[in-house]
Formats: structure tokens, sequence, C-alpha cells
């Protein structure tokens, strides 16, 4: 509340403090209304998918309802998980995000560490490499690898590997998986603002490049490396253009929510001899499915969110 303290003062600078007053509360309720707007946008769809999953089909036709449904109900979550066969789909994905992940923070580490400290011939060339594989989108090059590993030569003898674990491995340990050369240009970004008498002692105390890396720069890598690794997981639980290239036959969430609108009109004519379903219960369902893939990403958030404070805290950064 205004005193007359401030009129005062306000008078004494001939107007500015109450100018500048203005301008500060105007922005402030700017800044709180685009805020607002922007949360709004990112939720809404979510709290739409959310009120919609709970809805019987007579309610999802019901103009009188907007958010809060009249027939509770938890069916469509049965629906949604028995097609997409949710407990064996939410196992593939658990162990192919962790191990790809770690697989892929591990390499890309590497090669980060050693764009960051070591000289050899033609680095900026291969670091324009790591800059083009963030720029050219995986689909362009799509063909060749799938031509490269259907008919994969070993020996000279023809092998098909799609469908199976070992193409995508081979990429993530050669730095060419999903979204490494982001993670590549990450760590050697941070890496680079290591102070370099760490390890100029610890090569004095007797440690050679490896032991240095992995006593040293790990140690204190650790916020970028959880950031690397959740985008990691994250991407490559969400990924379908991969697993479809490769792990075709590996039931993944990703996997199963991009066809489950298709699958869902054949469970209903193999269940109940309907020919036809309406494009609202469809959408419903896939709602439910994309809900439900959503919620291991959502406790993995909250425990990696106290890990990544964690992380901070250890290496002497303040929040």
């Amino acid at each position: 509340m205004i005193n007359n303290d401030f009129w005062a003062r306000n008078e004494a600078s001939d107007g500015i403090l109450l100018r500048e007053t203005i301008k500060k509360y105007t922005l402030s309720i700017f800044r709180g209304i685009l805020l607002f707007g922007m949360c709004f946008l990112i939720l809404q769809p979510i709290l739409n998918k959310i009120s919609v999953s709970f809805m019987a089909e007579k309610d999802l036709y019901d103009t009188t309802i907007v958010v809060l449904p009249k027939n509770f109900s938890v069916l469509n979550y049965k629906v949604a998980s028995t097609i997409m066969d949710y407990k064996t789909s939410l196992f593939n994905s658990l162990w192919v995000s962790t191990l790809v992940a770690v697989i892929q923070v591990f390499m890309c580490s590497l090669v980060g560490y050693g764009f960051s400290r070591f000289q050899f011939p033609f680095k900026r060339f291969w670091f324009f490499c790591v800059i083009l594989v963030i720029i050219i989108p995986p689909q362009t090059i799509s063909t060749s690898l799938y031509l490269h590993f259907r008919f994969f030569n070993i020996f000279g003898h023809t092998v098909n590997l799609r469908g199976s674990m070992l193409p995508y491995l081979m990429m993530c340990f050669t730095c060419m998986g999903l979204k490494n050369g982001l993670y590549i240009y990450m760590i050697r970004q941070y890496f680079m603002a290591f102070p370099f008498e760490l390890e100029e002692a610890a090569y004095v105390d007797g440690c050679g490049p490896l032991s240095t890396y992995i006593r040293i720069m790990i140690p204190g890598a650790k916020p970028i490396l959880t950031s690397c690794f959740l985008f990691a997981f994250v991407w490559q639980w969400t990924d379908s253009f991969y697993t479809d290239l490769f792990l075709g036959k590996i039931k993944l969430l990703s996997t199963q929510v991009a066809t489950l609108g298709d699958r869902f009109a054949q469970y209903m004519m193999n269940a109940y001899g309907m020919p036809t379903v309406s494009i609202g219960y469809t959408n419903a369902i896939v709602a439910t499915g994309v809900l439900i893939t959503l919620i291991p990403l959502l406790v993995l958030y909250l425990f990696a969110q106290n890990l990544f404070v964690e992380s901070l805290t250890s290496t002497g950064v303040k929040m």
C-alpha cells in the first residue's frame, strides 16, 4: 500500500519514482499473464486427455459436458492396456530405453572429452561432421540404413539384422544413434569449461588420460551426464522412427501407441462384432494410451529431479 512517505519521495524525485513503480508493476503483470498463457497452452491438452480418458462413450457426445464426465469410467484404461499389451510393452520400453541411454551417454562422453582436450588430425572436420549429425534429419538416411542392415555383409555372407537390437546397439556404440550429435556437443562444451590444472595435477600424480577421464572428469560432469541420460531415455521412450526401422519385433510403448487407433477398431470387431467405431471413441482410447505411456516418464522425472539436484550439490553448484 502506498503511504505518505512514498509520495514525499516521489515529489522529491520529480515523479520519477511513481513512473518507475508503475513500469515495474506493469511488467510484472505482463510477465504473469504471459507465463500463465504459456502454462495453459502446455497443460490444457494434457488436461483434456485426462478428462476424456475417464469418460464413457456416451459422454463424448454430450454437449453439456465440458471437463468433468457424468459417467465416470476406467474402461478406457482397461481397453487401451489390453490392446497395447501394456505390461510387456512397459518392460521392453524400460530396458531398451535404459540400455540405449547408458550406452549413448558413455560413448558420447568419451567422444566429447576427446574433442575438448586432445588434438588429432582433421579435428575441425570431424567436429563439423558432429554438427551435421545434429542438423540433418535421420529420415534422410533411412533408406540407406534399412538396406545396410537388411543386407548386412559379414565376411561375404548376407545377414538380415533388422528386428533385433544389434543394429541399434551398433549405432549407439559408434555415436550414430538418436540425437548422439547433440549429446557430444553438450558434453564437449561442458568439458571445455573444466580447468586444465585439474588434469595437470592428475598427470603429476601418475594418472593417464583414461584414468584422468574416469577419476577426475566423470565425477565433475555429473550434471551434464544426468541431463544427457534423461534426454536419451525420454527420446528413446517416445521414438517411433528408429524403433520401427530396427526394433519392429520388440513391443514398445511408442510403437503400440502409434498403431493404437487401427488396432482398436480390430479389437472392437473381434470382441463385440462392431464393424465401425466412432472417431470420438477412437480418439479417447488413443488419448488414454498416450497418458499411460507418459505416466512412467512422470515417475522418472520426479526421481531424476532429486538426483539432478544432488549431482549439482556434490559438484558445488548452487541452486
